[in-house]
């Protein structure tokens, strides 16, 4: 049954999930606040600083006007920075006129907060303006579902009929969605495998193999489940789509732009100059921050995230980092504690 669908964000994963909503014959209205961006989409149907080389369906209107996005809409998908989540939502809140189903698939913790972006949401969105909230997250590049690459992602919900609808809402021949319950793990998966990427790209900077980068996902992936499930999640989200499945795309591809910012690092550019040439958001620099404070207060250990708090926050070299990382004390590889 066709849909209306607001996208709120236009950049790269934004204008990938508003074609896929496109070619699944819903009607698509995507909003930005860079009035020469929303003109681009509209006018010549590309959004060349994101996607170069997409050609967007031109069924697809964009609009600077988030009270036209949103106008009688069955649902609205946030694909907006982690840091922005929650002034979009009170925007969204204030003008609302039905109960759309709202959806994020955004991929970070609120800083200061270190609340998970559906809790941000359900802040700020009232249940009498939604009919409530899923996570659509999992192991997926943009630039590939753009080009139909064969793509599995994961749509979580406590409310299993909103994680069914959303599958229905996304499924197609190269997009393939599951469902899950574990919300927890979902965002938290999705969140924090960003930080592990930045470690994985700075390894690899400083000239590092295969070795080196098994290493690095193993040990975040235990770091990630230890965080995890003192938060709530379910450890088997960590060895599905949201967990070793999202680590693993971001951890090995030049697409991943916490990858190419560890990258940089590990070859000697600093942290400021990094983000100054990516263009992009790298929600993995504020993530680690988040993670390393909620790991303290939670008495979690995380060793890899903390050694990348001191690269990008203490102005550590990474190659004297690597170094500590690999000298601490020995410990078991099955422990599962708190510190």
């Amino acid at each position: 049954m066709k849909q209306k669908v607001a996208v709120l964000g236009p950049g790269s994963w934004g204008t990938a999930l508003a074609q896929v909503l496109a070619e699944n014959g819903h009607e698509v209205r995507i909003w930005g606040n860079n009035p020469a961006q929303i003109d681009e989409i509209n006018t010549y149907h590309t959004n060349r600083h994101y996607l170069p080389d997409l050609k967007i369906p031109e069924s697809i209107v964009a609009t600077k006007e988030l009270k036209a996005a949103i106008k009688d809409v069955d649902a609205v998908l946030f694909v907006v920075p982690t840091k922005a989540i929650r002034a979009v939502a009170q925007q969204f809140s204030a003008i609302v006129e039905n109960k759309p189903v709202v959806i994020h698939a955004s991929k970070g913790l609120e800083q200061e907060t270190h609340k998970r972006i559906s809790e941000v949401l359900k802040e700020e969105i009232p249940e009498a303006k939604r009919q409530g909230i899923v996570v659509l997250s999992g192991p997926s590049h943009a630039e590939e579902v753009a080009v139909h690459d064969i793509t599995t992602i994961t749509a979580a919900s406590r409310d299993e009929k909103l994680a069914l609808y959303v599958q229905k809402l996304f499924m197609n021949d190269y997009l393939r969605i599951y469902t899950n319950d574990d919300v927890i793990g979902v965002e938290t998966g999705a969140a924090l495998k960003n930080i592990i990427a930045i470690g994985a790209g700075a390894l690899h900077g400083l000239g590092y193999g295969d070795d080196a980068k098994a290493a690095i996902m193993t040990r975040g992936l235990a770091e990630i489940s230890r965080l995890g499930v003192a938060m709530g999640a379910n450890p088997l989200t960590f060895i599905g789509l949201s967990g070793v499945g999202d680590l693993i795309v971001t951890c090995t591809s030049v697409h991943s732009r916490n990858w190419r910012a560890g990258n940089l690092l590990g070859k000697g550019h600093k942290l400021p100059e990094v983000l100054d040439n990516m263009g992009m958001i790298v929600e993995g620099v504020a993530t680690t921050k988040a993670a390393k404070e909620l790991s303290e207060q939670m008495n979690v250990s995380m060793p890899i995230t903390e050694t990348i708090y001191d690269v990008l926050y203490n102005g550590k070299e990474v190659k004297q980092a690597c170094t500590d990382l690999m000298t601490r004390e020995g410990t078991n590889e099955n422990e599962f504690t708190l510190k």
